[in-house]
């Protein structure tokens, strides 16, 4: 049975970072869940061909609607250790990064602060550059489809491709065309590094909120360490490792471990293990019983709620 009145408000404000004492009705929250489901069918049964002018209506439909939720959310500067990894991963300036569903920028936004040239993108122009209010002279924005991203980029362009729970929300049928125009219009040796929610600790979308164990929201799928190492391979891509929790890392680097190569070794044997962890946990039938498991293992780094990727060219 799904939650209703004071316990379904109190999930859906901690789902979405929405502050206690924040008025909200129980009658938003269904008017919002029915529209997602609505545009979740929308966007499943859409077509190749018709299927940017889908979701971009789709997400502009979200965004125009649910307003009132940018309303609730107090923007705050970002500080070093929210990126850190991040950081670690992409390196020192000067380099080109390009973000696929940069939302409100705040990601690409510190990015271009740090000294990095950037591109931001969204599929609707509800989301962009109106929430910059001192943009970066090194930042800029466009729209795109996400997908085909070298027909609106040149090729070999990219020191870096990066995405922050993004892939989650494309058509299923286009994430290996995704990695394969993002492999494109990525230099050689260019990287495109990108986060997502695994699958056995979800759903990650406003399912969680109504007690669902799989997705029914806008979160179109969402992945296991194998499907996205197996479709990274098809794109082409060389070298595929995980990021290292930024705790692990610092543990590794008190006992001398943080050369470079170092860390990928670790990262691509980290990655590994992953892979072993998942497929052992696919064993419990149960995914309540999974999630629940998954974060006991979460505890001592044998497990993380978002598959953290590098894929380099």
């Amino acid at each position: 049975m799904e939650p209703r009145g004071l316990e379904l408000i109190t999930r859906y404000k901690r789902n979405y970072g929405i502050p206690t004492e924040t008025e909200i009705s129980e009658q938003m929250i269904l008017e919002h869940w029915e529209l997602e489901k609505k545009l979740t069918k929308d966007l499943l049964e859409s077509v190749s061909q018709n299927r940017w002018e889908v979701f971009e209506q789709a997400y502009t439909t979200l965004y125009s609607k649910l307003a009132w939720q940018t309303s609730f959310v107090v923007k705050n500067t970002p500080s070093v250790d929210k990126y850190k990894t991040w950081l670690e991963l992409i390196g020192s300036p000067p380099k080109k990064i390009y973000e696929i569903g940069s939302g409100k920028g705040e990601m690409i936004e510190y990015f271009a602060k740090c000294g990095f040239e950037c591109k931001a993108t969204e599929i609707t122009r509800e989301r962009g550059s109106k929430f910059i209010a001192d943009s970066s002279p090194n930042l800029s924005w466009g729209n795109s489809d996400g997908v085909n991203l070298d027909n609106f980029e040149q090729n070999e362009f990219y020191d870096l491709v990066v995405s922050n729970q993004v892939i989650e929300h494309f058509h299923p049928d286009d994430l290996t065309t995704h990695f394969q125009s993002a492999y494109k219009i990525l230099v050689p040796q260019g990287k495109y590094i990108f986060t997502t929610p695994h699958c056995h600790t979800g759903p990650h979308d406003i399912s969680l909120v109504f007690g669902y164990d799989n997705p029914q929201g806008m979160h179109l799928k969402e992945y296991t360490y194998r499907e996205l190492r197996d479709s990274l391979k098809i794109a082409g891509y060389k070298h595929i490792y995980c990021a290292v929790p930024a705790n692990f890392r610092n543990l590794l680097s008190r006992v001398g471990l943080k050369k470079e190569e170092q860390i990928i070794a670790i990262s691509i044997f980290y990655l590994k293990m992953m892979l072993i962890v998942e497929s052992l946990l696919f064993i419990i039938p149960s995914k309540k019983v999974r999630r629940s498991f998954s974060k006991l293992l979460r505890k001592i780094y044998l497990f993380a709620d978002n598959i953290f990727l590098i894929a380099q060219k």
